[in-house]
């Protein structure tokens, strides 16, 4: 059966929306274009959807144009405003966007082990509640939280995870309470890194590929055909659990002591660097492990012009050799189990690794499997669990307003 009028504006409309956020502001002759509709039908829409509030002219389509026809349209980026959280065991990152994204306000502190659970929430809450008031944001729409641990995929809450903070899980409670009007959803930080790197960094023409998460700890999301793959319990890329060899032991069902976190967590990177010589002074907030691997680089990068301070490029080369052959045990069992074609050393170490981090494992992995594995280096590192949580959230946001359109 045809759809009826009614149907089929709504139909249009949310194609034209759709366009407008993935390919931003577009003329009416663009729109055009793109939908295949009439022109007719295509002014009804736009101005069905400027009435709604949904969009509104942003500027004009080239200095020469005039009239009706240069009008760029663009989504209405006041219609509201939208938090994303980078929550960590040793604090929480924020930052307030308009329904297009633009960045209005971020900040961040700290929250220490020794902090109880009633004060860390309340850091933390707090955190947003300022945020938002620095934003101008009188209420917010949407919030996306990205943190570690696993997600039950029934309920989409964060389950209880040994050696996490009990912080953690209270969090999404307590931010629904003190904002009862905002939709508030939380994801594996992981997962919403890979869904960064997809649609803003390494990763773009990529449907299939899995990132290797490269921070404090290791963790891992996989993509197979565009689609985030989480597992039957939530734990698809619980990697630090991997036995591997090389580690003292074998984890357990409650430490990922033993499994590949012990090869290559932070701590055991910096202790890797530490028995080749190598230190070096973290950025606040940046894993030690991102430090020794950025001076390292460095250090080869140099060769034989090597600033005062730092490692020797043959003492540099080896480190980072090291390195690769244990990241490559993990990026090996991965292609070995999904064949992705493509691995993203994600993470602050994937990031200050670069190119030549990256160029290491992938020749170690091309050595041990027959499956050709792009190995790339992440562009994003650590801000891809923000970037990530943004996506969610202005998704969420942008589908609920769309859908009442």
């Amino acid at each position: 059966m045809p759809a009826s009028p009614s149907t089929a504006r709504a139909i249009n409309d949310r194609l034209a929306l759709r366009l407008l956020q993935d390919e931003g502001p577009l003329t009416a002759p663009q729109l055009k274009q793109l939908t295949g509709l009439s022109r007719p039908t295509v002014a009804d829409l736009v101005e069905r959807l400027a009435v709604s509030g949904l969009i509104e002219v942003v500027g004009e389509a080239g200095a020469q144009r005039r009239g009706p026809n240069a009008r760029l349209y663009g989504i209405a980026a006041d219609r509201a405003q939208l938090a994303a959280l980078d929550v960590r065991t040793e604090g929480v990152a924020v930052l307030v966007s308009d329904l297009v994204g633009r960045v209005l306000a971020e900040a961040s502190v700290p929250i220490g082990g020794d902090t109880g659970t009633g004060p860390a929430v309340e850091r933390a809450v707090t955190l947003v509640e300022r945020a938002a008031k620095q934003a101008g944001a009188d209420r917010l729409h949407t919030v996306g939280i990205g943190a570690p641990g696993l997600i039950d995929p029934a309920s989409g809450e964060l389950r209880n995870s040994t050696g996490l903070p009990e912080w953690h899980r209270r969090l999404v409670a307590a931010l629904q309470e003190r904002l009862p009007r905002a939709r508030v959803s939380v994801e594996n930080e992981t997962n919403l890194a890979a869904r960064a790197e997809q649609r803003e960094g390494v990763a773009r023409d990529r449907d299939t590929f899995v990132l290797l998460w490269l921070g404090h700890g290791t963790g891992a999301a996989v993509v197979l055909d565009g689609r985030l793959r989480r597992g039957a319990s939530g734990g698809t890329g619980e990697i630090g659990f991997l036995p591997v060899p090389g580690t003292s032991g074998l984890p357990s069902a409650t430490d990922c002591e033993g499994g590949f976190h012990s090869l290559a967590g932070s701590a055991a990177i910096t202790a890797l660097a530490g028995e080749h010589g190598i230190t070096a002074r973290p950025e606040p907030g940046e894993p030690t492990g991102a430090a020794v691997v950025r001076a390292a680089v460095r250090a080869v990068s140099a060769g034989a012009s090597v600033p005062e301070g730092t490692p020797a490029p043959r003492t540099a080369d080896a480190f980072l050799d090291a390195l690769a052959e244990r990241l490559a045990l993990g990026a090996a069992s991965v292609a070995a189990v999904l064949d992705p074609g493509c691995v993203v050393l994600g993470g602050e170490v994937g990031q200050t690794g670069g190119a030549e981090l990256a160029g290491r494992v992938a020749r170690r992995l091309e050595r041990m499997t027959p499956l050709p594995t792009e190995v790339r280096p992440s562009v994003l590192g650590g801000g891809a669990v923000l970037r990530g949580a943004l996506l969610t959230a202005r998704e969420s946001a942008q589908e609920t307003l769309f859908g009442a359109s």
